[in-house]
């Protein structure tokens, strides 16, 4: 029986969608699953959701537990075999709208901030500490766990517990998953079970910036096609109405720009680039129909729209759930059986991409069984792919140095570096703003010097 800690419970879908999927596999549905958390009223509601699967699905297989609190969080890991991370430091309130506001006033605007930007940056250094307190748990209580960090910013975290500890850690995201399926729906292609069975990709880079480098169906490049395509749509779309504009026109511009499509969403990477989010060419963010403030948005409308969703959730007794395409079960599974399995995860790089850092996190093909998680090898990236996933590793290296040294020299450095960023701002408004952003974090940050 394994022993599955979840920390960050409180997120009920995403434990759902986690923990639901170890109940579809037969070598996991006899788990311990401990539920971990700092808020009590949403720890109740994720337990009774879990269990309420547990009797639906699973026989009433799985020993479900809740831990609430700093102080229980000892007995949640203690003996764990899998640790899963999805924690947010400071919530919706204060931590994002510090993110987005103390920006806004020196005229910096971003859509998610969650990954990369002066906003991936904080949530950063408010995040890391947090986790290097699990990790010193982990080591004591469950030195053989593997982590599984769903948290962002994905390749800060994971580096931090990479670099810090020596805590077996893997970063998974899920846009590895919907590359291809995003690619072919956002340029109106066919895309159905049948075909996504015959299609072969490669994919590898960085967190939210890997590169699909190859797409075959059947053996046929299917790059041609969908470059000529592309061509045609981006210059329809850039001239229509709102309405009629795709909301994934970045990506689209990327790959015809630089020659490959990128795995994160368009309204991500309209962030990790200087090209479009510009004072000086406010007329962009209309044209290529960018979603300033996007993730505040979504968090109102997700903190408005949860009671209700929560109480058809509850009030359902037949409450159900089929495999999602998380990765965690998989891992999971594969490393209790020894049955291989394949992802693409967020690695220390080792020399995986050799034109990138090799204490980067790189997001590359792993294979994972008894053994564990194993990147393979990539080789280099195309140069102007590997150009643009150094611009965010600087700031991703740097950061992660800033939280472990305490020195706020690192956190201006990674903001100077930053794309966006240091196309928009001078060097001393830069200082001004992290200085701003240290002040209203609080407690929420540990004192750098």
């Amino acid at each position: 029986m394994a022993k599955i800690t979840f920390m960050g419970a409180g997120s009920t879908v995403f434990v759902r969608n986690v923990l639901g999927d170890c109940m579809c596999r037969e070598a996991l549905r006899d788990s311990h699953f401990a539920l971990y958390d700092i808020d009590g009223e949403r720890l109740k509601e994720s337990a009774f959701i879990l269990n309420t699967l547990n009797n639906n699905i699973n026989q009433g297989r799985a020993t479900i537990t809740t831990h609430l609190g700093e102080r229980s969080r000892k007995a949640a890991l203690r003996g764990a075999d899998f640790v899963v991370n999805a924690i947010q430091v400071g919530g919706y309130e204060p931590s994002t709208v510090i993110d987005f506001e103390i920006p806004k006033k020196y005229g910096l605007r971003q859509t998610i901030a969650d990954t990369l930007g002066i906003g991936g940056i904080f949530r950063a250094l408010r995040t890391i500490p947090v986790m290097l307190d699990f990790a010193h748990d982990i080591e004591e209580v469950a030195p053989n766990a593997w982590f599984l960090n769903y948290t962002n910013p994905m390749a800060m975290l994971t580096g931090a517990m990479l670099h810090a500890t020596g805590v077996k850690t893997v970063g998974l995201c899920h846009s590895v998953q919907v590359c291809v399926e995003s690619l072919l729906t956002t340029l109106g292609m066919e895309w159905n079970e049948e075909r996504a069975r015959n299609i072969r990709a490669h994919i590898a880079g960085i967190n939210h910036m890997a590169w699909l480098l190859s797409i075959t169906e059947n053996g046929k490049d299917l790059y041609p096609e969908i470059k000529k395509l592309a061509d045609k749509k981006i210059k329809e779309w850039r001239k229509a109405d709102i309405k009629d504009k795709s909301g994934n026109m970045i990506r689209i511009e990327i790959m015809r720009r630089f020659g490959y499509y990128v795995t994160e969403s368009s309204e991500h990477n309209a962030e990790y680039m200087p090209y479009w989010i510009k004072k000086n060419y406010p007329e962009l963010i209309e044209e290529y129909n960018i979603p300033l403030d996007e993730y505040p948005r979504r968090c109102i409308n997700q903190i408005n729209d949860w009671k209700k969703q929560y109480a058809e959730l509850s009030s359902d007794p037949h409450l159900s759930h089929t495999l999602s395409r998380e990765y965690g079960s998989g891992i999971m599974e594969a490393i209790v059986t020894n049955k291989p399995y394949q992802i693409g995860g967020n690695v220390l790089n080792n020399g995986f991409i050799t034109n990138l850092p090799y204490d980067a996190i790189v997001e590359v093909p792993c294979l994972v069984d008894g053994n564990g998680v194993q990147g393979t090898h990539v080789g280099e990236l195309p140069l102007q792919c590997a150009s643009l996933n150094m611009t965010n590793i600087n700031v991703q290296l740097l950061t992660i140095r800033a939280a472990l040294s305490r020195r706020k020299e690192h956190i201006y450095q990674a903001a100077m570096l930053d794309p966006h960023t240091s196309a928009e701002l001078s060097i001393d408004d830069i200082v001004k703003m992290c200085d701003d952003l240290i002040k209203a974090h609080g407690d929420m940050l540990p004192k750098y010097r």
